[in-house]
């Protein structure tokens, strides 16, 4: 099971990619694992020395009727000190963000996330990615046809 960020790789370069925890609580921990979380407009901001999730919209889960919890309230991440560090430091000098790409279960059962160091592409960047992947899927039809003859 997992929880992919399907428009990250569209708006942004990934330029680095790290795991990191993240804290929830349980009927949160269920509703993640039943799907129902969404990216749109999430990312990552250093505050009060951690690091906090913001807009990861966690729905309320079905069975669970006693949470009154904000559905986009922020969530920290657990990094380890000299990781934090690190991102700090890129964010503030280079002007990079932080993007979350995918919620996942980890093989001890824990959640984890995985953020991502992003630069925001131009739109004529877009447009070029989008081309090179029509052309390779075309290539591979070609190749395909020319083989199967």
């Amino acid at each position: 099971m997992a929880i992919n960020n399907r428009k990250a790789h569209h708006d942004y370069t990934i330029i680095e990619s790290l795991e990191t925890g993240i804290v929830l609580t349980g009927s949160e921990v269920k509703a993640v694992r039943a799907g129902q979380a969404n990216f749109k407009d999430s990312f990552a901001q250093v505050k009060n020395g951690q690091l906090e999730l913001y807009n990861l919209h966690i729905s309320r889960y079905q069975h669970d009727h006693s949470s009154k919890l904000e559905p986009t309230r922020p969530r920290v991440l657990l990094v380890k000190k000299k990781q934090l560090n690190k991102l700090i430091g890129a964010v503030k000098k280079t002007g990079y963000s932080l993007v979350p790409l995918k919620i996942y279960n980890s093989k001890t059962g824990y959640l984890k996330v995985e953020l991502a160091l992003v630069q925001g592409k131009k739109n004529y960047d877009k447009r070029a990615t989008i081309k090179a992947k029509e052309w390779e899927r075309e290539k591979q039809r070609l190749l395909k046809k020319n083989f199967n003859q």
